[in-house]
C-alpha cells in the first residue's frame, strides 16, 4: 500500500495531513519559532498619529476598547472608582456644574484621558450651565482643534458650536490632539486578571475533569472485589462525597492497586499567583494603595495604617488630580471647580453614639 504525505504550514508549526487511516512510526521534529508579541503591528500607527476621517481626528487608542477593558478587573475598575468618588467627595457645588456631571467628567478623564465640558449659553449669551459630553464619543475636528463633534454610531453627528466645549487631556508623547490614560501599560495585566478568573470559572463548571485513576494490577483480586470496589467509587458523589475507601487485599503484590492523579490542573495552573501579579501590576499603575480597595493582606503584618496611606495617596494623586481639574476655571473665566480639602475624620464609636 502505498502512502503519501503532505506537511502544511500553521504558525511556524509542520502539521503532517496523511490521507489514509493508517497510523505511521516515523518521528518528526518541529518548533513554533520565537514568541512574537501581538502588539507589535501597532508601532506602525505611530508615524501616522492620529488618523484623519474627513471631519474630525480619530483617537489612537479606542476608546471602545479602553471601555471594554474598564470592566475587565476588579482592581482596575475599583482603582479609578475610588478616585472618582473622593474627587467628587471634596467638590464644593457649584449652582451651574452639577455634581453628577462633574462624576461623569472625571470617570471620562480617568478612563480615557480625556473629559469634554460644554458650556450651554443663555438667549443674552451668558453661560447658564456646564454640562458633561461624554469622552466615549467626543471627537476634535480636523478644520481647526477648537472642533467638536459628538459622534454616537447610532444617532446622527452633532457638531457643536466653537468655543462650547473645553477638553482637559491627559499630555501624550505621540500626539496632542487626545489624551491618554496613565493605565495603559496594565492593560495586559487586567486581561491576565481576567482570563485567569474566566479559565477557573469555566475549569469549575465545566465539570467533567476527572480527578484520579485506581489502575489495578493484581491479579490477586477478585471480579467481585473489583465491581464493589467501582461501586463505592460510584456512590462517593454527592452529599457528604470525602469520605474514605477501604481496600483488603491479602495476598496483593505491593503498587498492585495505583492513585494516579490527573485532575491537577486547579492546584498547578498558579492562579493564585496570577491573581496576584496580575493585581500588583494595576495598582502599581493606578498608584492606590491597597488599603483603599478593601484588599486582604496576605502577610500577617499586613499594609500598615490605612489613616497614614490615605493621606500620602491623598497629597500625591487626589491633589495634583484636583490642580488639573482647576483648568476648567481658566477656560470658562470663572470659579466653577472648587475642592475642599481631603479630610479622614476618626471613626465614631456607634455603640456610645446609640446609648
Amino acid at each position: 500500500m502505498s502512502r503519501k504525505r503532505k506537511h502544511h504550514s500553521t504558525a511556524g508549526a509542520l502539521v503532517p495531513v496523511a490521507q489514509n487511516a493508517v497510523a505511521t512510526s516515523k518521528a518528526e521534529a518541529f518548533t513554533f519559532g520565537d514568541p512574537t508579541p501581538v502588539l507589535d503591528r501597532r508601532g506602525l500607527l505611530d508615524y501616522i498619529e492620529c488618523w484623519k476621517n474627513g471631519k474630525w481626528y480619530e483617537p489612537p487608542v479606542s476608546p471602545f476598547g479602553l471601555s471594554d477593558t474598564f470592566r475587565a478587573a476588579p482592581h482596575h475598575s475599583s482603582a479609578i472608582y475610588v478616585k472618582r468618588n473622593i474627587l467628587t467627595s471634596t467638590l464644593q457645588p457649584h449652582p451651574r456644574l452639577s455634581r453628577r456631571d462633574f462624576a461623569g467628567l472625571a470617570l471620562d478623564y480617568l478612563v480615557f484621558g480625556d473629559a469634554y465640558l460644554e458650556r450651554v449659553r443663555a438667549m443674552s449669551g451668558k453661560a447658564l450651565s456646564y454640562r458633561r459630553s461624554m469622552a466615549k464619543y467626543t471627537r476634535r475636528g480636523v478644520e481647526n482643534l477648537d472642533q467638536y463633534f459628538f459622534v454616537r454610531g447610532f444617532e446622527p453627528v452633532h457638531e457643536f458650536e466653537p468655543g462650547a466645549v473645553f477638553q482637559l487631556s491627559e499630555p501624550d508623547i505621540d500626539q496632542e490632539i487626545y489624551g491618554m490614560p496613565e493605565y495603559l501599560s496594565a492593560i495586559q495585566s487586567a486581561l491576565l486578571n481576567e482570563s485567569a478568573t474566566l479559565f477557573r470559572r469555566k475549569y469549575y463548571l465545566n465539570g467533567s475533569h476527572a480527578g484520579f485513576i485506581l489502575y489495578m494490577t493484581d491479579p490477586a483480586q477478585q471480579e467481585e472485589d473489583i465491581t464493589n470496589l467501582r461501586q463505592a467509587l460510584k456512590d462517593a458523589k454527592g452529599p457528604g462525597n470525602f469520605r474514605n475507601l477501604f481496600m483488603y487485599s491479602p495476598q496483593g503484590k505491593k503498587d498492585g492497586i495505583q492513585l494516579i492523579p490527573v485532575g491537577e490542573v486547579a492546584a498547578k495552573d498558579e492562579f493564585t499567583g496570577i491573581k496576584t501579579a496580575s493585581r500588583d501590576d494595576i495598582l502599581a499603575a493606578h498608584r492606590v494603595p491597597p488599603q483603599l480597595l478593601g484588599i486582604v493582606p496576605n502577610a500577617t503584618s499586613g499594609f500598615g495604617d490605612v489613616i497614614k496611606a490615605a493621606q500620602v495617596f491623598a497629597a500625591n494623586e487626589l491633589v495634583p488630580l484636583q490642580t488639573r481639574f482647576r483648568e476648567i476655571n481658566d477656560w470658562a473665566g470663572e470659579e466653577i471647580v472648587r475642592f475642599g480639602p481631603y479630610t479622614i475624620a476618626a471613626v465614631p464609636d456607634l455603640a456610645a453614639a446609640a446609648a
